[in-house]
Parts: structure tokens; C-alpha cells; sequence
């Protein structure tokens, strides 16, 4: 095995040789080469550039990596860049457009001072021709206008012209002869086409250096512990000597470790939801799935039983127009059943009671009896109860029933005592033992463990999920308040049904009861641009003529949660069970959107009216999907323009990264809107998420500690996954109908929330081997909470060797002669590690060994 890994090790620092082996080496540096722009053959890797001394001979740059990339419509099917044409502008600007797909008449457009840094995509429209393929582009300098030729699925000619590649002139046909084409060049990887550029000899070598640093910085992200055997052969055990400087702290964010919650992987129904029936309102749709599960349709883990029974689903007179589909069990004298499996069956615990409610009416004239019962696969009944039913209108019926045993795959069914056509709607059972006791409340054991971390702030109800897949799926806040039979189900853009039971109201009722912020996230008037419903991408944002309504749900959502009993939508919040107003102080706008001048057009008008209407509202913007890229920078960059108070960042990445970048915050300027890294999560190449991987991210965290004045509130994601139903890996708790399973990810999460501080203590450290891998590896955080006057020092070693900490604490008075000591530690490869919590001596604030790979926290009392 120590081969191996050496080998490992060795093959590592080759790789780091190799990337910087790319660039030939030129004696004498010529004043301007050749540079050719073309598509790559792949056309979603993008825009490539190859150079030539000659226009004969040319070098490929970027070793096959584009150096742009289309971000229109979702990605496979879209996301591609067809016949991209590149010139330098009259502007001094880098100009590249581009076909998009074979069907639609709209092209692409992006700008570049350096041909490396992209500023936003635009996708202006054409009305001439079938399509738009094969571009050209120049500048017209009589018009002072950039002419645009493009031929379509016809083989016809058309130009446009444009000032700003935003709006084009309507356009009009052309002769082949006025059509502007590309050139052919002949290179390694073949014949292509593009378009060449005379350019001084710094445009070509900054490009190399750009992929160099590239491909340096995908090196350094790869690594892992598989490598220490070799990167650190011969290391010795470390001293560390810590030195802290108590006169120099600085107050941090009290809101730094919260949680984010997003309905994919069946996290709220059939997850933290309580509810235990499956399709209880009849909604679930072939359209949830795009048609790829035949069997997900209205009568979905429905099915009837006995020799006479049968149903059908009806819309034809729904308990609520928002809840169009219901079912008509039809039963013979032999008694037909309704039977629901539930999420992968129904748990129940031997003396638990459970709430059960539907909304029901005969639909022949009489009355009658419908025995409610839960059942095994065997005929066992495990309870029963009995309701009655009539003719008329919709009637909400509700009984108790007592489960007789524990088990994990009973059914519900209901059986029709008499012969006829029963009509059932939003069926549903509920646990009595739900977190806290609500009513249509939440799973308290995943409830309880969520609150344990002791998050300051929930994010909810997602982030894809509030954007949606396509306009009409933009998560509406106000379809999910009120009675559970007035709410507007749909489509889950992760692909299933959201009967958003978990609505509004119950999501601020948990902040309330776990004594975290409620940070709600609303749609900032454009779709995921990964949206692949009723359009490509995000590019069709909310009309504008129905933004003000739009913007006005928005102000309406800070009145119903803020607003007294006498505002409209306090009165409709007080109705709900709640009249004492839920203290809103965050609402985020936008999520990982793409920045566009659609997106900022909305975006600032919610944002302009949040400011004069509830000035006391904190915004979060959005800085896209990544921590670096167009929608970064652009995102940041409007939001500083319009001074957001917070920026949401997200970024998820390989546990090198996180060792590799602890620094990432320290340079940001202080002036201008705050961070909140809204998503993130590590993982170990190869071997996904792993104490490897947490230990990564409690060594990042002691950095955002450290940035905590800047950095106000962060949240690792996704939150909850159940096991079979999983769209996204990794996850902080997984878990099925009986248990809750955590991860390594969760215990560092806990052991930073139940640790948190409201100032920071900057400490020196000084390492008795000062190589950078072994610097990078031992992290020292040290905060105050000013309520309990408790000092927490957090040590983290990824080193493969232990870690002799010696901390000298300047102008520190603890109290007492014992601290409180947690250790995490385990093999790098389990998925989940437990910590171990001691009393120890106070001296060990001062002496006290880190085992190799281990996250420690010391908590003494101060005066």
C-alpha cells in the first residue's frame, strides 16, 4: 500500500510539472503572432484559440478547455456554442457571437477586454429566416453599427444591425456575396473554422498563462490525503505555538452558521413533512417527471382491492379549484378498498396515535360508513376506526387511530361499508408525536436534529426550487398559506410533486420554534437558467407589464410576516394561528442567476421597492453558481451599485480547494456588501464525501471565523436526502421512514453552531516545520460568546502526523479548573464520525496534543 501511495504522490508532482510544460519555448518573443478563434467540435466546451508565427504552423492554447462557454438554456440539450465569430471592436472590446441551436432565431453575444474575462451573455432576437447558424460580424464604420450576417436552415442570407448587440434593426435579406464567412485553418486536431487575428504577441501569452493557472489551480484542487504519504514522508509530529492577541478582537456575525433547506431529494414530502400519505390529493402529473415515469400519474400509490371495488379520478367538482383532481372509489355489495402505500410504506410505532382527515361525500343519494384501517401486507390490521359519510357537499371528516405494533410497511385503507360511488380528497395521516406538537407539522426526529445544530438562520423553501423550472413554476409564496385544501400544488423542479403542506407559514413556525431567522428566498422575476419548461433558460423573465403585481407579492410577504392584525396580510397570518408578527428581518432575492441585463432590469425593481416600502428588510442578492466567472462578477458588481446589504455566494468543490483557499476571504473589501455563502459542500475525488471531506470544511471554517466581519452567514447544502430518492449527492442528513443517519458533514456543523461566538480573537501561529502544505493543514479559530463570556478555541490537523499545540493566551482570565473538550476523529473514509465530549483539565487550553486528522474545540469560562 505504501507504494501505491508513494506512486501516487509521485504522479502528482508530475502532473504539477506538466501543467506548465503547455507553452513552447520562443528565445526571442515575437512583437505579434497570428491568433486564431474558433468553436471547438464539442460545441459545449466553447470558444478555443490556437497562434501561429505564420498562419501555417499554429499551437493550440488551452489544451482543449474553452475559454468560453454558452450559458443559454439547461444544460445537455442546450448550453452549446455553434460557429462562434470573434472581432475586436471599435469599442477596444473583444466581440464574440454565436449560433445557440438549430431552431430558435435568436444568437448570442459576450464582450471581453482580454479574451479571458467574459462580461455578461446577451441573446438578441432576429425575425428573418427559419433560424439563425453560422454567423459573421464586423463593424460598420460609417454607421458606427456592427453588421451581422447569418444564413438558416433555408440556405438564405439575412443581416441585422446593432448598436450594442442588445436590439438588432429588423433585418433584412441578403446576396451571398454581402454574407461575411469564416475562415478554414488546418490544425492538429483538424480542419475547423474561425476567423484570424493579427495581435500582439502579450494577447497570446496571457491567454497561455490563463490556462496555466487553470489547470495549476484544477491540480491543487485534486488533491487528497491518498497523497500525504508522500507529500509528507518523513514528516515529524508538529509543534505549534499559538499565540493569541485578546486586545486586538474584533466583533463578528452572530449569524454565521445556519441551515438551508430545499425540497429535492424528498425532503418535504415523505421527509421532514410528517405527513405519511403519498399522493394525497390526487395531483401528482406524467408532466412532474416530463413523462419519463409512465406511472406517475393522479391515481399514483393508489390502488383499489375486492371483488367489487374499483376507482377512477375525477376534476368535475373539486373541494378546491386549486385542487382540481380527486377520487371515485365505486363499490358492489362486496365492499371495495382505497388503499395508499405510502412513501415507501407507512411507518408506525406500537402505541403511537395518528391523525387521519380526508374530505369526502357520496355521490348517490344516502349516507354511510367508511371504515378507516391500517393494514400489513398480510392482512394484518394494525388499527381502525370508523367514519361516517353522505351525500352533498365536500365534508372534512377526521378520526384517531392507535397503532397495535411497530412497523415500518403498513398501508392505509379505506374501505366503503356500502355499495355506491364515494368521492375522496386530500387523504391524509398525520403522527400526533410531530416536532413541538403542531398540527400538520414536522418529523420530529429530523426536526430535532436539524434544530441541534443550532442554526441561526433558515434558508428556505431552496434555491432552484424558489426560481423554478419555466415562469409558471416560479415558486409563489402566497400558494402555500391557508388551509391545506386551498393550496396550489406543482411540479418540483427536481423532478417529483410538492403538495406544499410544508408551506409558508409552517416553515416560519419552525424558525420561531427553533429560535432561527426565517430567510425566505423569492424568484427575482426570472426562472433557473437551467429552466428547460415553456422556454430555454431564464432568458424570458416576468413580462414587465406584470412585474408590479409580481414586486407587490413580494412587499405582501413582508407585511404577512411583520405586519400587525390590522394590515390585510397580518390579519391573514393571524387567522392561520399566529397573531404575534414573526419578526422578517432577510429577504433573499435571486438564485445563482444567470446576470443578465433581464435579470437586473426585475431585480432592482423589487429591490428599489423593498427599500421604500420595508426599509427594515434586509436584501440578499445573488453572485451566481460559482466563485468565480461572468455571473460572479456581474452579480457583484449590481449589487454594489445598488448597495445590497448581503451577497449570496455559492460554490461547491473538492476538499483541495477548501485546504487551498483559506485565504479566499481575507482580501475582500470591507466596504462593500457582505457574504453570505449560502451553498457549499466538499468532497474527496473519487470517494465522494467522507470525514476527509468534513475535515476540509471545519479548516475552511476557521477561515470564515476569521472573515466573520464580512463574511455575516453561511450554510452548508444540501440539508436532507432520502435514501432511493436522491437527485443530488453529497447531503448533511440522510435518512428513510424509521431512521436518521448522519454524516461526518453534520457533526462539523454542529460543533461550529453549538460553538458559536460574537467576537474573534486573531492568534499568530508558528510551526516547527514551515513547509506550505503542512501551514495549510493546521487551522487555530479562536471566538468569544459575549452572553456566556465562554472562550472556544477550534484546532483542526489534517495532517497525518499529531499536532503539539502550545497556546498562550495574553489577557485571558478563565474561571474554574476544567473546560469543556470535543474531539473529532476517525478513519478518513467513514462517512460518518462520532465526536467525543470530556471534561478536562484547564491546563490543556495552554498544552494539548490534536491527534493526526482530527477537529478538536476547547470551551473554557472566562470572567
Amino acid at each position: 500500500m505504501n507504494r501505491i501511495l508513494k506512486l501516487v504522490g509521485i504522479l502528482h508532482v508530475l502532473l504539477i510539472q506538466c501543467a506548465f510544460a503547455s507553452k513552447p519555448v520562443l528565445v526571442d518573443q515575437p512583437d505579434s503572432v497570428y491568433l486564431f478563434s474558433y468553436g471547438a467540435n464539442n460545441p459545449s466546451v466553447g470558444l478555443q484559440f490556437a497562434w501561429s508565427p505564420d498562419k501555417k504552423n499554429w499551437n493550440l492554447i488551452g489544451g482543449g478547455n474553452g475559454f468560453l462557454r454558452s450559458d443559454y438554456g439547461p444544460g445537455g440539450s442546450q448550453k452549446k456554442m455553434f460557429n462562434p465569430f470573434v472581432i475586436f471592436g471599435a469599442d477596444k472590446m473583444w466581440h464574440c457571437i454565436w449560433s445557440l441551436n438549430a431552431t430558435e432565431q435568436i444568437y448570442a453575444h459576450a464582450a471581453s477586454e482580454n479574451l479571458i474575462d467574459w462580461n455578461r451573455q446577451s441573446y438578441p432576437a432576429v425575425s428573418k429566416g427559419q433560424n439563425f447558424l453560422r454567423p459573421g460580424v464586423k463593424f460598420d464604420l460609417n454607421q458606427k453599427n456592427y453588421l451581422v450576417t447569418y444564413t438558416d436552415a433555408k440556405g438564405k442570407f439575412f443581416a441585422v444591425e446593432t448598436k450594442d448587440f442588445k436590439r438588432n434593426d429588423p433585418g433584412r435579406e441578403i446576396s451571398a456575396e454581402d454574407y461575411i464567412p469564416s475562415v478554414e485553418v488546418n490544425l492538429s486536431s483538424g480542419k475547423v473554422s474561425g476567423q484570424i487575428h493579427r495581435v500582439e504577441w502579450a494577447v497570446v501569452d496571457q491567454l497561455i498563462k490563463a490556462y496555466e493557472l487553470r489547470n495549476f489551480k484544477n491540480i491543487a484542487k485534486e488533491e487528497t490525503t491518498q497523497q500525504d504519504a508522500y507529500r509528507f514522508a518523513g514528516l515529524k509530529p508538529i509543534e505549534a505555538k499559538f499565540t493569541l492577541n485578546a486586545e486586538n478582537a474584533k466583533p463578528i456575525s452572530n449569524t454565521l452558521i445556519g441551515i438551508f433547506f430545499e425540497d429535492l431529494n424528498y425532503a418535504a414530502d415523505g421527509g421532514l413533512y410528517a405527513e405519511l400519505i403519498q399522493n394525497r390529493d390526487f395531483e401528482y402529473d406524467l408532466h412532474d417527471k416530463f413523462g419519463s415515469d409512465k406511472s406517475w400519474t393522479h391515481s399514483h400509490s393508489w390502488s383499489s382491492a375486492g371483488v367489487g371495488g374499483s376507482f377512477t379520478i375525477d376534476s368535475i367538482a373539486p373541494v378546491h379549484p386549486n385542487n382540481l383532481h380527486y377520487a371515485v372509489l365505486k363499490t358492489s355489495a362486496n365492499r371495495g378498498s382505497l388503499i395508499n402505500s405510502g412513501f415507501d410504506g407507512i411507518a408506525l410505532k406500537k402505541g403511537e396515535k395518528y391523525n387521519f382527515s380526508l374530505f369526502a361525500k357520496l355521490l348517490d343519494k344516502g349516507k354511510g360508513n367508511l371504515k378507516v384501517r391500517l393494514i400489513g401486507n398480510n392482512g394484518e390490521v394494525f388499527g381502525e376506526t370508523m367514519v361516517a359519510v353522505a351525500s352533498g357537499p365536500w365534508r372534512k371528516l377526521k378520526a384517531v387511530l392507535t397503532s397495535n405494533a411497530t412497523v415500518t410497511d403498513a398501508k392505509l385503507e379505506l374501505q366503503a361499508i356500502q355499495a355506491g360511488r364515494l368521492a375522496v380528497d386530500l387523504v391524509s395521516l398525520f403522527p400526533q408525536d410531530t416536532y413541538k406538537g403542531r398540527s400538520n407539522g414536522l418529523r420530529a426526529d429530523l426536526a430535532k436534529t436539524i434544530a441541534d445544530i443550532h442554526p441561526r438562520f433558515v434558508r428556505f423553501p431552496g434555491g432552484c426550487l424558489a426560481h423554478g423550472d419555466g415562469l409558471n413554476n416560479i415558486y409563489r409564496w402566497k400558494n402555500t398559506i391557508g388551509p391545506l385544501e386551498a393550496r396550489k400544488p406543482q411540479r418540483n423542479i427536481w423532478h417529483y410533486h410538492q403538495t406544499v403542506g410544508l408551506g409558508y407559514f409552517e416553515y416560519f413556525q419552525f424558525c420561531e420554534d427553533i429560535g432561527a431567522e426565517p430567510v425566505p428566498v423569492v424568484a427575482a422575476g426570472v426562472s433557473c437558467q437551467n429552466s428547460r419548461d415553456g422556454g430555454n433558460g431564464q432568458q424570458g423573465g416576468i413580462p414587465m407589464e406584470q412585474m408590479d403585481e409580481y414586486v407587490q407579492d413580494i412587499i405582501d410577504l413582508a407585511e404577512w410576516a411583520n405586519g400587525d392584525v390590522n394590515t390585510k396580510w397580518g390579519k391573514i397570518r393571524a387567522q392561520a394561528g399566529h397573531p404575534k408578527p414573526f419578526n422578517l428581518k432577510y429577504i433573499g432575492v435571486g438564485n445563482e442567476d444567470m446576470i443578465t441585463d433581464i435579470f437586473e432590469e426585475r431585480f432592482t425593481m423589487i429591490v428599489n421597492a423593498l427599500k421604500k416600502v420595508h426599509p427594515e428588510i434586509i436584501v440578499i442578492g445573488t453572485a451566481g453558481p460559482s466563485f468565480e466567472g461572468a455571473d460572479y462578477r456581474e452579480g457583484w458588481d449590481v449589487a454594489s451599485r445598488l448597495k445590497i446589504p448581503i451577497v449570496d455566494e455559492h460554490y461547491y468543490n473538492k476538499a483541495g480547494w477548501f485546504i487551498n483557499n483559506q485565504d479566499f476571504y481575507d482580501s475582500y473589501d470591507r466596504s462593500k456588501p457582505k457574504v453570505y455563502l449560502g451553498e457549499y459542500a466538499a468532497t474527496v475525488p473519487g470517494r465522494g464525501a467522507n470525514f476527509e471531506s468534513a475535515l476540509s470544511e471545519a479548516i475552511y471554517l476557521t477561515s470564515l471565523e476569521r472573515n466573520a466581519d464580512v463574511v455575516s452567514m453561511s450554510s452548508y447544502a444540501p440539508l436532507l436526502a432520502k435514501e432511493g430518492h436522491t437527485q443530488w449527492n453529497p447531503d448533511m442528513i440522510y435518512f428513510n421512514n424509521t431512521e436518521v443517519k448522519l454524516t461526518a458533514a453534520y457533526q462539523v456543523q454542529k460543533m461550529y453552531g453549538q460553538n458559536s461566538g460574537d467576537q474573534y480573537l486573531p492568534a499568530s501561529v508558528t510551526l516547527s516545520d514551515s513547509q506550505d502544505g503542512v501551514k495549510k493543514r493546521v487551522a487555530i479559530s479562536v471566538v468569544r460568546d459575549s452572553k456566556s463570556k465562554d472562550l472556544i478555541i477550534k484546532l483542526v490537523n489534517l495532517l497525518p502526523v499529531a499536532v503539539k499545540a502550545e497556546t498562550d493566551f495574553k489577557n485571558v482570565a478563565p474561571v474554574g479548573t476544567k473546560i469543556a473538550k470535543t474531539v473529532l476523529q476517525g478513519q478518513l473514509t467513514d462517512k460518518n464520525v462520532m465526536p467525543v465530549i470530556a471534561e478536562a483539565p484547564l491546563a490543556e487550553i495552554n498544552s494539548t496534543e490534536l491527534p493526526p486528522y482530527s477537529f478538536t474545540i476547547l470551551r473554557v469560562k472566562t470572567k
